[in-house]
């Protein structure tokens, strides 16, 4: 499948080995600095002014390694630990680009003494192999750039990254010592199993045939399943304006982003073009990060409801493009997290999430049951619709409680996520979200009823 993700190819290369015929020697160019981004890449890091801490400006570190831009700030009271932080997704240019914490996040971490490092990584795209090789390059260097060999490095970061930090913490389990993905892809490949689940059940109930998805499809194909299914005039705060068919969908889609759930209709409805477009072709490249659709399939997917379509009888089955890649354990571009964490990792997920759904959490959950590693692992359900949607408070209390699991070994208190009954429950998801954001109707918190 190829999705809005795709946004256009890229080629990166590295140094090129050319071979000559003169006299059966071979030349070879000299290899790419390492402080600079391999081709086509190009930076834009602006100048990051330094901050206050506790009454003394950060030092700030800026430049390029191992191909990677990176910031990295250094309070003058540090505390003797490292976070590094990993990013989203960057779509399919060839601008690097680094992201500071975000929630409020920065401030914090260097007010309470933790220095952090971000890396644009090397490449952009879905390439979560480059995410984690290139966050790992940033924390070994990190001792080299500032002369301050770190105690503790945790990682932290949101969507896409994760994925990295999901990845991360196994492929190299004696690096970091803690772990926050915020609305991560900690269900990895099966994020674009979903959105193929979208698009194609969307297609059957409106009786429109459209996959492989056309070059016209945003233009002429959506309209008409948007049509068909009552789809138009729908919004999160307006009428239910939809018929049986689109009931169906709506059910179904909800029960493949995490099941019933507070805010699980109103986040339908605000998601529903979105979703659609990510079905737009984009002449995307045949690399995983270009193209990570490749992968998705829904050969024994069970969708429910059945009624009144047997969505199950009817819908098209599609097998992964690429099933070695499917397969395959190994660190890819597009790679499976084992679960197996041998660290603390606490997560925040927003529930009415469909870009990153909820589901992801309930994936990770039971990856690290069947690990046994579960105790290892910490979810909170956050009362918001939009991606990555969390206030400073939520952000900040998980970071605290983290910082104290992995300084004291007592375990936080989490949600459940894998107790259907618990999830629908019209309170879940009020223990750790933040009520002065309902209180001041930020974002989409009023999606939901107000927490008792």
């Amino acid at each position: 499948m190829r999705t809005r993700l795709l946004l256009r190819a890229i080629t990166i290369a590295g140094a090129v080995t050319l071979t000559a015929l003169m006299g059966g020697a071979a030349a070879a160019n000299p290899p790419l600095p390492d402080d600079q981004p391999l081709p086509p890449y190009t930076v834009s890091n602006p100048a990051m002014a330094p901050i206050m801490a506790n009454g003394a400006l950060t030092t700030v570190f800026q430049g390029v390694h191992e191909h990677a831009a990176y910031d990295v700030e250094v309070p003058a009271n540090w505390n003797g630990d490292l976070v590094v932080w990993a990013h989203g997704f960057r779509g399919q240019g060839t601008v690097l680009t680094v992201d500071a914490p975000s929630f409020g996040l920065r401030q914090k971490f260097v007010n309470e003494g933790y220095a952090w490092a971000a890396s644009s990584y090397t490449d952009n795209g879905y390439d979560i192999r480059a995410g984690v090789l290139s966050s790992k390059d940033l924390a070994e260097f990190f001792p080299d750039l500032t002369g301050k060999r770190p105690h503790r490095t945790f990682i932290a970061g949101v969507s896409m990254g994760g994925h990295i930090i999901g990845r991360s913490i196994e492929q190299f389990p004696h690096l970091y010592d803690g772990a926050l993905p915020m609305c991560g892809v900690l269900g990895d490949q099966t994020l674009f199993d979903f959105f193929l689940d979208y698009n194609l059940v969307g297609q059957d109930l409106a009786g429109v045939s459209a996959f492989p998805f056309p070059d016209d499809y945003g233009t002429v194909d959506i309209p008409k399943i948007e049509a068909a299914l009552g789809l138009t005039t729908l919004s999160p705060i307006g009428p239910d304006t939809t018929n049986a068919l689109v009931k169906e969908f709506r059910s179904i889609v909800i029960n493949r982003s995490g099941g019933p759930r507070p805010g699980a209709t109103p986040a339908f409805a605000f998601w529903k073009d979105f979703l659609f477009g990510l079905g737009i072709p984009a002449h995307a490249g045949n690399s995983l990060s270009e193209n990570p659709g490749q992968i998705s399939q829904n050969l024994a997917t069970n969708y429910q409801p059945d009624s009144p379509v047997d969505v199950n009888a009817t819908v098209m089955r599609v097998a992964p493009q690429n099933l070695p890649a499917r397969n395959s354990a190994a660190l890819t571009q597009v790679p499976k997290i084992l679960g197996h964490p041998e660290i603390p990792v606490l997560t925040l997920h927003g529930l009415g999430d469909l870009f990153v759904p909820f589901s992801m959490e309930q994936a990770y959950r039971q990856d690290v049951d069947r690990t046994n590693r579960g105790d290892l692992v910490v979810q909170r359900a956050i009362r918001s619709v939009n991606h990555c949607e969390f206030s400073p408070t939520e952000a900040g209390t998980a970071w605290d409680d983290l910082v104290a699991w992995v300084h004291t070994g007592n375990r936080p208190a989490g949600d459940d996520v894998l107790n259907a009954k618990v999830v629908a429950d019209p309170t879940f998801g009020c223990q750790f979200s933040d009520k002065a954001a309902f209180a001041a109707g930020a974002g989409t918190r009023r999606l939901f009823p107000a927490c008792p």
